[in-house]
């Protein structure tokens, strides 16, 4: 039987299954699913955010076997990859928990008895977390640089993969001629030898700090060539405008989080998922443009004269509202 192990964490939002479990940034997370349905449109391999599920484990209450692409269902996607699924289960109620104590490290087993689940988990539990690399990000991110060509009538955008969602770059595709995917672990120098007229900071799954290398990286584009940075990509950018960041106690992950636009007073609903968050005591020259209206938490800054700015929730939407895919097009606007 398969054993899964990792950070659980919890999900609101009501679509979206599929994406979910593929997204680079659930790696080592169990994910606890609030909608009570799950599996009832299939599995659809163009809805793929990467070629292979992430997610450690999926928490659900009913779980639907409906099939599509190559006959497949949910059950049997997180099966050819190893990963475990666990139905049955007042998620609601989990959730709840999580809430008030956090998002503990956990484990999928079948067991006699509860006293051998908590004797497995605890050994179990150890072991991982002594065997991963502090750097999740590496672990996700491509090795090699990915060239490929857009739809766009110009422009070259280079970017940095710290496990990025098929979703980020299909937006800019359909955007610009060039894009080029860059490993997390790419200098500088390389980067600006392609010549880009802008970079993205994608998202990515664990702690920022320890993302061996890339705040120096990025600091050393600045000014150089404008910046957008999603989700990690902006706690990232932001270590290297000389901010900091932190942990929450149960992060966000969603696809109904209202956020406020300071400088135009609009308010986005976005997808989120992300367990760190930038702090608001940023340098002088950095602002903070955008707050989430839940726990007012930054979700938005911008570097003006350097031509730098970032968001925390994901504007490619997949899964999620479409509200912020602007902003897609303000970096057009900006970098070209």
């Amino acid at each position: 039987s398969i054993v899964s192990v990792g950070e659980v964490v919890f999900n609101t939002s009501m679509v979206g299954y599929q994406e979910i479990i593929t997204d680079p940034s659930y790696f080592q997370q169990i994910v606890v699913m609030t909608a009570p349905e799950q599996g009832n449109y299939g599995v659809v391999l163009a809805e793929r955010e990467s070629k292979q599920v992430w997610a450690e484990g999926f928490i659900c209450l009913e779980l639907n076997d409906t099939q599509r692409d190559l006959r497949k269902n949910l059950q049997d996607e997180l099966a050819f990859f190893g990963k475990g699924i666990l139905k049955g289960v007042d998620t609601r109620s989990l959730t709840l928990h999580l809430r008030e104590q956090g998002t503990p490290w956990g484990v999928m087993m079948k067991a006699e008895s509860a006293a051998e689940v908590v004797k497995g988990s605890k050994k179990l539990i150890a072991e991982k977390r002594n065997k991963i690399p502090s750097d999740w990000v590496f672990e996700t991110c491509t090795k090699e640089t990915i060239n490929l060509k857009g739809k766009g009538p110009k422009g070259r955008v280079a970017v940095i993969d710290y496990g990025v969602k098929a979703s980020i770059v299909n937006q800019l595709l359909q955007r610009f001629s060039e894009v080029a995917v860059f490993s997390a672990r790419t200098e500088a120098r390389k980067i600006l030898d392609w010549s880009p007229h802008g970079v993205v900071l994608t998202n990515g799954p664990g702690d920022p700090t320890t993302v061996v290398g890339a705040a120096q990286e990025v600091q050393n584009l600045l000014g150089k060539v404008p910046i957008m940075g999603i989700c990690m990509g902006h706690q990232i950018l932001a270590l290297a405008l000389g901010g900091k960041t932190e942990k929450l106690k149960f992060g966000h992950r969603g696809s109904n989080h209202p956020v406020q636009n300071l400088e135009t007073g609009e308010i986005y609903m976005t997808a989120q998922n992300h367990g760190y968050v930038v702090r608001p005591d940023l340098p002088s020259h950095v602002k903070v443009s955008q707050i989430n209206l839940y726990d007012k938490t930054v979700e938005g800054i911008s570097a003006e004269k350097l031509k730098a700015w970032s968001v925390q929730y994901h504007p490619e939407a997949g899964p999620g509202p479409h509200d912020s895919r602007v902003l897609f097009n303000y970096f057009e606007k900006n970098i070209l």
